[in-house]
C-alpha cells in the first residue's frame, strides 16, 4: 500500500477565508472607476461585440432566489456573449434551503466556479460571506440594501442620452428603496450632479446610506437632497425617475401605505412641470400606481432603453469583476 501520510495534511482542513472581492455596493467604487464602468456599458450597448470573449473557459454561477426578468437574463446572456458558461441556480436548488450554512455553500461554489452573480433573500452581508468563504468574486445582483448593477445601468442610460453627465439634475419620486440607494451612490460620483429624492414620509432612503452618499459627494461637488412633498421639488430637472411602490420581496408595515404614496404618482400633469425632462423607470412597472401609462409608454420615456441597457452593463460588470481588460 502506498504511504500517503505525508500528503494528507495538504488535503485536510478548511481553506482560510480570503478578502472579499466583487461588486457589492457602488459606495465602494472610486468615482473614476465607476464612470469608466458606465462608459464601458455605453460602448457595449453600441457594439455588443466590442470584446475578445474575456470570460472564455470561465464558469459563472448565477444564483437567484428572488424573481427577476431583466437582471437574471442580462447576466446569463452576458456571460455567454463574453465567452463564459453560466451555471444557473433557482430559489429551491441549493442546500441552503435545507440548512447548509452560507460559508459552507461559499466554499463549495468557490471550489467549482470562477465567479458568482447572486440575488438572495438575505442582506448584503451574506454575499460578502459567500465571497470570503469561497475565495471568489461575487456580484450583488440585488440585496436588501442596494441594487448596484441597476445603478450602473441607470448612469449608462443617462450617459447615452446626455453625453457628459456633469451637473445633471435628477428628481426621484417614490420609495427610498435599494434602487434609490444605488442611484444616490452612483450620482454622488458625478461632478456637480443635483439629485432630489422625493419620498413619502417614513419611506425615505436609509439614513446611513444617504449620509455615506453625501459624504462621497463632497469630493465631486454633487448634492443630494431629500424632500417629502413634491410641491418642494426643484424648478428644473433633466430626469424624472420612479420605481414601483412594492419592491420585490418586501412588504409595507403600514396597511394604509398607498395613501402615503399616491401623491408621488407620476402622470402627465406632473411630468409637464419639467417639459424637457426624460422619464426613467427600472421596471417592472405597475401602470396606474407609481406611473401612468401615458408617461411610461410616452415619447419622453427611456424606460425601455434602460431595460435594454441591462445587458451591456451586466457585461461591463462581469468584465470588471473577473479582472478582464476591456476588449
Amino acid at each position: 500500500m502506498r504511504d500517503t501520510a505525508g500528503e494528507l495534511p495538504s488535503l485536510l482542513g478548511v481553506p482560510a477565508p480570503a478578502p472579499e472581492r466583487g461588486l457589492f455596493t457602488l459606495a465602494e467604487l472610486p468615482p473614476e472607476r465607476l464612470l469608466r464602468l458606465v462608459a464601458r456599458s455605453v460602448e457595449l450597448f453600441r457594439d455588443r461585440g466590442a470584446h475578445d470573449r474575456p470570460l472564455r473557459d470561465r464558469l459563472v454561477g448565477v444564483l437567484f432566489t428572488r424573481t427577476s426578468t431583466r437582471t437574471r437574463t442580462a447576466f446569463q446572456s452576458g456571460a455567454v456573449r463574453l465567452g463564459g458558461t453560466p451555471v444557473v441556480y433557482g430559489p429551491a436548488d441549493l442546500q441552503l434551503n435545507t440548512g447548509e450554512s452560507v460559508p459552507d455553500t461559499g466554499r463549495v461554489l468557490g471550489a467549482m466556479l470562477d465567479l458568482l452573480v447572486a440575488r438572495t433573500a438575505g442582506p448584503l452581508a451574506e454575499l460578502r460571506e459567500l465571497s470570503r468563504a469561497g475565495r471568489l468574486p461575487v456580484v450583488n445582483a440585488m440585496a436588501t440594501e442596494e441594487h448596484p448593477t441597476q445603478g450602473v445601468s441607470d448612469l449608462a442610460v443617462l450617459a447615452l442620452a446626455f453625453g457628459d453627465l456633469t451637473g445633471i439634475r435628477v428628481l426621484y419620486a417614490g420609495e427610498g428603496n435599494n434602487t434609490a440607494t444605488a442611484l444616490a451612490h452612483g450620482l454622488a460620483a458625478v461632478p456637480g450632479a443635483r439629485v432630489t429624492f422625493a419620498t413619502p414620509p417614513g419611506y425615505g432612503l436609509p439614513g446611513d446610506a444617504l449620509a455615506a452618499a453625501r459624504k462621497s459627494a463632497e469630493a465631486t461637488g454633487a448634492r443630494l437632497d431629500e424632500i417629502h412633498d413634491l410641491a418642494d421639488a426643484p424648478a428644473a430637472a433633466d430626469v424624472v425617475y420612479t420605481t414601483r411602490w412594492q419592491t420585490t420581496g418586501t412588504s409595507k408595515p403600514d396597511a394604509s401605505w398607498r395613501q402615503a404614496f399616491r401623491p408621488f404618482h407620476v402622470d402627465g400633469a406632473l411630468l409637464a412641470r419639467w417639459p424637457r425632462a426624460v422619464f426613467l423607470h427600472d421596471l417592472p412597472a405597475h401602470r396606474g400606481d407609481e406611473v401612468a401609462g401615458e408617461v411610461l409608454d410616452g415619447p419622453r420615456s427611456l424606460a425601455w432603453t434602460q431595460s435594454a441597457m441591462k445587458l451591456p452593463s451586466a457585461m461591463a460588470v462581469l468584465e470588471h469583476v473577473a479582472g478582464a481588460p476591456p476588449g
